[in-house]
């Protein structure tokens, strides 16, 4: 049976939290003097602690309640304070599954905590009989499933989910930063039926705020209170919190931008397909699709030439290149920079690469 306190470092649980000036008086004064801020100026208060506005609007569209919701520095901040609430350095351990997103591993090495990473299937799937032996084990608290999976751009099962949520008696992290472009459910609606569940989405990906730096955890509402009280006392400034709230008034236009891009996707899809040298086009939940060709490095090269970036993905997945779904004048633009590269595959390693229409 789960239980948190065996979970949590004592430490943590001793943990007095720091009582910031906005936490003692909350309302609205005509005199500040409280917080040794500076009288001059549009932006020389403290902002919200809480980010109550944000979590009030989230509560409402993802069906929550408030105190379930902590909103962070990005999502890696709720990665990063999962490790020091829950992870002994030196002692525990956490576990997640290859390839996936590499923060996982750096936030690990960071709060000196040992990181298992096993490898996923050929078809990119968890398999659980790889996974069984690590459950019953004491000192692993926590395990990160990124899905949809970065780079492999899949989703897990909900069976394969449901099995570790049930039979471990740590913390389960589920890293929901694309699923916004996805058909797939979020796991938010199952908290209730899991205590050591933890969701984690960001507005970086589908709201376009990746220059914010805004992530959140749903979670009960005693690990909610865990992280806010771990995590310093301003994590999210006020002008990323008004950029987030004003994502969060226009519903409608996020709906629209979402639906550009995943039809871009769908097109994008089609034409690599067309393309010889490309061996493989994965299927995919994200706002990416990888790609496996016959030289991941070289092939990155070239289109590093032409002006066009993608993500070599090479050391995660031979021979794969991960490419983002930009906008449709984007999009052309890589498949007319593909379409210059031919001549012959077998000199690829020469430098040359020879790639052609089917």
């Amino acid at each position: 049976m789960f239980n948190l306190e065996k979970i949590v470092r004592p430490n943590i649980q001793q943990l007095k939290a720091y009582s910031s000036a906005r936490d003692e008086f909350k309302g609205e004064a005509e005199v500040y003097l409280d917080a040794n801020e500076n009288p001059f100026g549009s932006l020389n208060r403290y902002p919200d602690p809480q980010q109550t506005a944000i979590k009030k609007r989230l509560s409402e569209i993802k069906g929550v309640n408030e105190n379930q919701i902590f909103i962070g520095n990005g999502s890696d901040e709720v990665i990063d304070l999962a490790f020091r609430i829950f992870c002994k350095p030196g002692k525990d351990k956490a576990l997640t599954f290859t390839p996936s997103y590499g923060m996982y591993n750096v936030s690990a090495t960071i709060n000196d905590v040992s990181l298992i990473e096993l490898p996923l299937t050929e078809d990119f799937q968890i398999d659980i009989n790889s996974l069984e032996t690590y459950l019953a084990d004491e000192s692993l608290k926590l395990i990160f499933i990124c899905s949809p999976n970065n780079p492999t751009g899949n989703c897990f099962t909900k069976e394969t989910i449901e099995f570790i949520l049930r039979n471990f008696k740590g913390i389960v992290i589920i890293d929901e930063a694309y699923i916004d472009f996805s058909t797939k459910t979020s796991f938010i609606n199952q908290l209730k039926n899991y205590p050591n569940l933890i969701v984690s989405q960001t507005f970086s990906k589908a709201w376009a705020l990746a220059g914010v730096r805004v992530g959140v955890a749903y979670a009960n509402s005693t690990i909610i209170n865990l992280y806010n009280k771990v995590k310093p006392p301003y994590n999210v400034s006020a002008l990323n919190q008004k950029a987030v709230l004003e994502k969060l008034d226009n519903i409608a236009q996020f709906e629209i931008e979402k639906n550009i891009i995943l039809n871009e996707k769908e097109k994008l899809e089609k034409e690599l397909q067309e393309i010889e040298f490309i061996k493989k086009v994965y299927p995919s939940e994200a706002n990416f699709i990888l790609i496996e060709v016959t030289n991941a490095t070289e092939l990155y090269n070239q289109l590093v030439a032409q002006k066009i970036i993608t993500r070599n993905r090479n050391g995660l997945v031979h021979n794969c290149i991960r490419v983002t779904i930009g906008s449709e004048k984007e999009n052309k633009q890589f498949i007319k920079a593909l379409e210059k590269l031919s001549v012959t595959p077998n000199k690829v390693n020469k430098g040359t690469l020879n790639f052609k229409r089917q």
